[in-house]
């Protein structure tokens, strides 16, 4: 019955860490470019009370043994990389990857983060960069005095000034992939991921080559949280959660019957 007691409260504890990853992604239900994390579970070590193949007093083997197990334990928590909903905002500054690929962006220590989310900005000297600041790289300035940008699927950038006739090319804007998206480092947040041993080197790419996706301008990736989906993992923990909860209360209750039995 102790054996009980601490198999559940594996239970209950690995479903509250089920329970906190799925309310982070309806938090995130509306953030631009944000993937969904999804719990893997794996079971604890098992006891082995009688090993199977163990020889009888008859010569014999029994076929079965007998293993109790010790509960569970989140083994992972694995983003999603599957695509969101497109939204379009005819912003031209707002930019989707169509496939695979990420945005490269630089950090203020001199690090590369990545990023699916393309909803960039421009400041005062033309760069682009997100709204926390961090710019394009490979870096990307517009003239201050333009009247039409234009973005191509393979990421050309090219921008219309005035008394000029013919666009203006200023570059191109490459995109990266990894060899294991799942194994990216979300620590930092903001819709940011980092380079991990896990994730592998990035290959970067210009877009619509070598598997990498292409851009859309004047579209933006919505959150691939779905909700409906969402709720029923909800419910689903939720009950697991209360299963565990009542193996432990039958459990109490058992061994409140034991010190209760009187000669």
């Amino acid at each position: 019955m102790n054996r009980a007691l601490f198999t559940a409260a594996t239970g209950m504890i690995a479903q509250q860490t089920n329970i906190d990853t799925i309310a982070n992604n309806l938090a995130n239900v509306n953030t631009t470019g944000f993937k969904k994390s999804r719990v893997n579970f794996q079971d604890l070590l098992y006891e082995t009370l009688r090993p199977a193949g163990t020889e009888t007093a008859a010569g014999t083997t029994i076929p079965e043994g007998i293993q109790i197990g010790h509960g569970v334990r989140p083994s992972s928590v694995a983003k999603v990389f599957s695509g969101g909903n497109l939204i379009q905002t005819g912003n031209p500054l707002d930019l989707v990857i169509e496939g695979d690929g990420f945005f490269q962006l630089e950090l203020p220590d001199g690090t590369t983060a990545y990023t699916r989310d393309g909803a960039f900005k421009m400041n005062q000297d033309g760069m682009i960069m997100t709204v926390d600041g961090y710019p394009l790289t490979p870096a990307m300035n517009i003239p201050v005095e333009f009247e039409q940008i234009s973005v191509g699927s393979d990421g050309t950038v090219s921008v219309r000034v005035p008394g000029s006739s013919a666009p203006q090319n200023l570059g191109t804007l490459t995109l990266v992939r990894f060899p294991n998206t799942a194994g990216l480092d979300a620590r930092l947040g903001r819709n940011l991921l980092l380079e991990t041993q896990a994730s592998g080197p990035p290959t970067e790419g210009q877009p619509g080559l070598d598997g990498i996706g292409m851009i859309e301008q004047g579209f933006l990736e919505n959150s691939n949280v779905q909700v409906v989906e969402e709720i029923i993992h909800l419910i689903i923990a939720q009950r697991a959660y209360e299963a565990s909860s009542k193996v432990i209360q039958a459990s109490d209750e058992m061994l409140q019957q034991a010190n209760n039995v009187r000669r």
